[in-house]
């Protein structure tokens, strides 16, 4: 890894001081965010040469965008050119500001590059949830088991001083996105084997839904114990069309619980080993459970290191990934997504290494996570085998979201260096339907009712 140096390890002694002070200093520390922190912990400060820029919070879409209407358009900053590039020929000059799987995909994917535009952070929340994340310093607790969360005032960051690993990951998984996520039409892709032209496209529709993102202040502790619920259906290829899950990951209970429909059988099954590394099945075993969105499910099987905060050049901004008008096929080519649809800037990041626990089993036992300093979001994701080589590398495009007033990342990128192929999914490049960010709604689907096996089987009709 990387070297970090004393500045950049400044944070980090802020925040393991933070985990031992007593409630009084605790609520001195939270007047500091909104005044020299974000709302969310930031530094607000600019870098020592200002290549990242001081903090200037949210800014507005253009006049007139509306839900249906292309995002990256709406961005005041659409026009920016590169200011340089990063490919295999300047690699090694750029090096010690990305992650090793940034190196190692850039120097075997032909044709690879990463076009560095000038930085912009304007990643907000909304009051509510300002508000919430300032009463969580006092209040957020981790649950005993160490790793699950027991209480928090949401929505907000539960820990905007995190003392540990798990602390940090809380605030990715909890960042704010509103009650669901809605994928109208989306594509879950694999790229062809080596010698093969052949894609696995699964298109399919799916919610996420977050009971605990609805507007206000409400106590974690009383609201249903669930990180998020999600139902998905796959309308193509033919082998998985009318396929159909529904997945509740919980707060602080290992695992997940998932029921499956499959069309063949025309039965619901639960799956109680469909999480962590499981494969997904129809992907060939490229794409497992907890890899969606550069992380996915519950944190207990790992060991988790705050190591410190470093700058580096991330995807951001990248709105290449969510260009629904665009054809796939100009966006997802033969080794990697076109460079035109990727951005980078750079950035402050929490790094964040996981090492499997003792007596636990995982197909990478070691992973190392880079978070925004600003939003929280997980931006990239390293990956290595039980010998210890670096197998798989993730990266995160972030956007700002109108509707919700924060940024979040759906859409990602999974290059296996092994095997030559990489995953794209939970992006709208070329589905012709955007996501939606839902802030407040009465779908039958935002309610914990619809995630049932009996529910499951109701709707479908395969």
């Amino acid at each position: 890894m990387n070297r970090f140096d004393s500045a950049a390890l400044r944070p980090l002694a802020l925040a393991l001081a933070l985990g031992a002070t007593c409630a009084a200093h605790a609520a001195e520390d939270a007047s500091r965010l909104g005044k020299d922190l974000t709302p969310a912990g930031a530094e607000k400060a600019a870098n020592k040469d200002g290549s990242i820029p001081a903090w200037i919070g949210r800014e507005a879409p253009a006049s007139g965008w509306a839900y249906g209407k292309n995002r990256g358009e709406a961005w005041k900053h659409k026009g920016e050119k590169p200011m340089f590039s990063i490919d295999a020929a300047n690699v090694a000059k750029y090096a010690d500001k990305l992650t090793p799987g940034q190196v190692a995909t850039i120097k075997q994917v032909k044709g690879y590059r990463m076009d560095v535009y000038p930085s912009h952070r304007t990643c907000g929340v909304p009051d509510f949830v300002a508000d919430n994340t300032r009463k969580n310093v006092d209040t957020a607790k981790l649950a005993e088991d160490g790793w699950g969360i027991k209480e928090a005032m949401m929505p907000g960051y539960p820990f905007p001083f995190p003392a540990n690993g798990v602390e940090a990951m809380w605030n990715a998984k909890l960042r704010y996105r509103g009650v669901a996520v809605e994928y109208k039409n989306s594509i879950t892709s694999v790229s062809p084997r080596k010698g093969s032209d052949e894609w696995i496209k699964a298109s399919n529709e799916q919610t996420f839904y977050l009971p605990w993102g609805a507007k206000g202040s409400r106590p974690l502790s009383k609201l249903p114990g669930v990180e998020y619920y999600t139902y998905l259906v796959y309308n193509t290829p033919t082998a998985l069309a009318g396929q159909a899950f529904t997945q509740t990951t919980f707060l602080d209970q290992p695992g997940s619980e998932t029921f499956y429909y499959f069309t063949g059988q025309r039965r619901v099954r639960r799956m109680p080993t469909y999480a962590y590394d499981a494969p997904q099945i129809g992907f060939e075993n490229q794409y497992t459970l907890d890899e969606p969105a550069v992380f996915n499910g519950t944190l207990d099987r790992f060991d988790w290191k705050l190591v410190g905060k470093k700058e580096m050049y991330v995807p951001y901004n990248s709105f290449g990934a969510y260009d629904f008008d665009a054809r796939f096929e100009d966006i997802a080519q033969a080794g990697s997504i076109n460079p035109t649809h990727r951005r980078y800037e750079l950035h402050r990041v929490w790094v964040v290494e996981a090492s499997v626990k003792a007596g636990a089993r995982h197909v990478a036992p070691k992973r190392t996570f880079y978070l925004d300093e600003d939003s929280w979001n997980l931006l990239a994701a390293d990956d290595y085998d039980a010998q210890g080589k670096l197998w798989k590398h993730r990266e995160g495009y972030l956007i700002p979201v109108y509707e919700t007033g924060s940024c979040d990342v759906a859409g990602f990128t999974q290059y296996n260096l092994n095997e030559g192929r990489y995953v794209f999914d939970l992006h709208a490049a070329g589905t012709g339907k955007d996501i939606q960010w839902v802030v407040d709604g009465n779908s039958p689907r935002y309610k914990p009712g619809f995630y049932t096996s009996d529910n499951l089987r109701a709707v479908s009709d395969r």
